[in-house]
């Protein structure tokens, strides 16, 4: 794995004297690039405010136009509704009369009929507007209402009229026009508001650009300022064009005397501040510099790894040997909380009952946990965690020592290989000195046997035998023959299978009996155990050892099947239910894993005698299991887990008046 790249101390080169004068010449001629920069900046920034602020006012004055001439529209179509429905007479032009003086760009309302006659005339009584009416040619005859080209009176110059014609139909029967006269002049004057005419001149041009209105209170523009807006009226096409009355802005003395003053000022001030903290600053970079050179190669020389946390859990710090530990850069593990990437899945519930104890200000000083890699690789590890303090007593956060103890577990378990080993040589041993104490124990009853045979066939060939005698010497060695065969049958008691002893034993005891075992295999897979007793059980009448011994090896398979499974899904469990559906009151015991499940084939032999999937095994796990579960009268089955993997189970019948009394219960 490579070392994660980490941040060196450069070795920096002596400063010559007269670098010191580097930054006060940079600031020289920053002061006269800003002294000529800023004047023209200002003269820009401030040209660039009026044209945007032209623009933004010609658009509001077109806006207000545009929204006046679309209510007065509403108004005039509400008329000729009214008109095409009968509405006429005196009523009739009071209304017009209303609306001609309310609205005072309005000059003229007017009604002819289909035949271009005039009916009816209201004028705001102008001169221009009675001219218009008496010398305005009959309105053309129209589907949708529409504005006309602007117009002067007759035999005049000026000023400039526009009519609004508003066809009139009863049905779809064509009775005549509405006609609005509006004088251009009067619709600047009444729509540009005061403050906007005395900055700019507007003017209003046709679509031939032809002046056909203005308003100037504030004077002629200087054409430095201009914008157009167009009005575009159905029928016709009006320009908004307005030109300010402001010039070009004038370049800003006073702002350019206190510019060079406080510059000046500030420039040599900082050439004084400059001279007097380059020394201390050189020094104390050199001292720092030797510091944290130091500092960064005693710690690139640890073979233990460092992390520092702050009091929320956060990474502050680690050192190369922890990066090199879990396989990933520093970068990706600064600033970061929990859940950490180098937290192993199966032990997430430890890490954060960890977490919440350095959150409450309560770490673990020593303790040992499981590691991950980022190749995905499991590593023991052994943690010391220490308060942080900073120079003035108060705790910032924590400081862990990481050591990687991979090597010793290792040596831990080569150990523990080798004590087995001795211990199986010890059980040899023992079985030597059994056989040797067999052979002296049986060589005093033989001989004696021996010499009261000989002692008989002796009286007996020298006639000197009685009946007495014979008995006596017979009654002997048939003793001396009982005690050799107590002595056998003892030798072989103590090597032969023992007979199994039963005895009243609930689930809690024989799973707490099992558990330590089953743990101490499952961890060095990294397995998880899950134990789950359903309340109420009954006891069983059972050999504990012999049980312990099938339970030992089932978990054990199951633990082994696991091995290639997502370390997530590294789940052993082990249950104990009541069976509801047998005929008998039993208690069924199930051990369940997620491993890679049993092949069709497999399964067919799986209890088998010397049938074995490992390579190493003998293949009567299995068939002793069922034997043994068979012995207290149950039976080992097996079925495919749903959720992968394989579900072992076996049956033991429930004491009979326990089951009663669960059963009246």
């Amino acid at each position: 794995m490579n070392r994660p790249a980490f941040p060196s101390i450069p070795a920096f080169p002596a400063r010559k004297p007269h670098w010191r004068w580097l930054l006060p010449a940079l600031l020289i001629g920053l002061f006269l690039s800003t002294v000529l920069w800023l004047p023209w900046q200002a003269q820009r920034m401030e040209s660039g405010e009026r044209q945007e602020q032209l623009i933004a006012d010609t658009l509001w004055v077109e806006q207000t136009i545009r929204f006046q001439f679309a209510r007065d529209e509403e108004s005039f179509r509400l008329i000729a509704a009214e008109i095409a429905s009968g509405f006429t007479g005196a009523k009739l032009r009071d209304r017009l009369d209303v609306v001609v003086r309310s609205n005072r760009e309005l000059s003229r309302l007017a009604q002819y009929d289909a035949s271009g006659h005039l009916v009816l005339d209201v004028d705001d009584g102008s001169t221009a507007a009675a001219m218009v009416a008496v010398h305005g040619n009959p309105p053309p005859v129209l589907k949708i209402p529409q504005y006309s080209n602007p117009f002067p009176p007759p035999g005049r110059r000026a000023p400039f009229f526009m009519d609004y014609y508003v066809p009139l139909y009863a049905g779809e029967t064509f009775v005549g026009t509405l006609v609005a006269t509006y004088s251009l002049q009067d619709v600047l004057a009444e729509m540009v508001p005061w403050w906007f005419a005395q900055d700019n001149e507007i003017v209003m041009l046709d679509r031939d650009e032809n002046a056909v209105a203005k308003r100037d209170s504030g004077g002629p523009g200087r054409g430095v300022y201009t914008h157009s807006r167009a009005l575009d009226l159905p029928g016709n096409q009006l320009t908004l064009r307005t030109n300010s009355v402001k010039g070009t802005p004038k370049l800003m003395p006073s702002l350019l005397v206190a510019s060079v003053i406080a510059l000046s000022v500030g420039l040599a001030w900082s050439l004084w501040a400059l001279w007097r903290d380059i020394n201390r600053r050189l020094a104390a970079e050199g001292a720092l510099r030797q510091q944290v050179a130091f500092r960064t190669a005693m710690e690139n020389s640890l073979m233990t790894g460092l992390r520092a946390r702050d009091l929320e859990g956060r990474v502050t710090y680690v050192n190369p040997a922890f990066c090199d530990m879990v396989g990933i850069p520093a970068d990706e593990l600064i600033g970061k909380r929990p859940p950490m990437p180098y937290w192993a899945p199966e032990a997430l519930g430890e890490y954060q009952q960890r977490f919440s104890q350095v959150l409450a200000g309560r770490a673990t000083p020593q303790y040992e946990t499981v590691f991950l890699r980022a190749n995905g690789e499991r590593f023991p590890v052994l943690i010391f965690e220490s308060p942080l303090v900073d120079e003035t007593g108060r705790q910032t956060g924590w400081m862990g020592s990481i050591l990687d103890i991979s090597d010793r577990k290792k040596a831990e378990d080569l150990n523990r290989r080798q004590q087995e080993k001795l211990q199986s040589s010890a059980r040899l041993a023992t079985m030597g000195e059994l056989a040797s104490t067999l052979a002296h124990e049986l060589n005093q009853p033989l001989a004696a046997i021996s010499s009261y045979a000989t002692g008989a066939l002796n009286l007996v060939k020298n006639g000197k035998a009685n009946r007495e005698m014979l008995e006596s010497a017979l009654e002997k060695a048939a003793a001396q023959a009982q005690r050799a065969g107590q002595i056998i049958r003892s030798v072989h008691t103590f090597v032969k299978r023992r007979e199994p002893s039963r005895e009243p034993l609930t689930m809690h005891d024989l799973f707490n009996s099992l558990l330590p075992l089953v743990e101490l295999q499952a961890r060095e897979h990294f397995v998880a155990t899950q134990i789950h007793i359903a309340p109420g059980l009954p006891r069983v009448l059972a050999d504990r050892v012999l049980l312990e011994q099938v339970l030992l090896n089932l978990t054990r398979n199951a633990i082994e099947a696991m091995q290639h499974t997502a370390p997530e899904r590294r789940i052993l469990r082990m249950t104990a239910e009541a069976d509801a559906a047998g005929v008998q009151a039993s208690v069924v015991v199930s051990v369940i894993d997620h491993g890679h499940g049993i092949p069709q084939d497999v399964a067919e032999r799986l209890f088998s005698p010397f049938f074995s999937t490992k390579a190493e095994g003998m293949g009567m796990g299995l068939n002793i299991c069922r034997t043994a579960v068979e012995f207290h009268g149950g039976t080992l089955v097996y079925a495919p887990n749903p959720q992968g993997g394989t579900i072992f189970r076996f049956s033991l019948p429930a004491l009979v008046e326990e089951a009663a009394s669960a059963v009246q219960g």
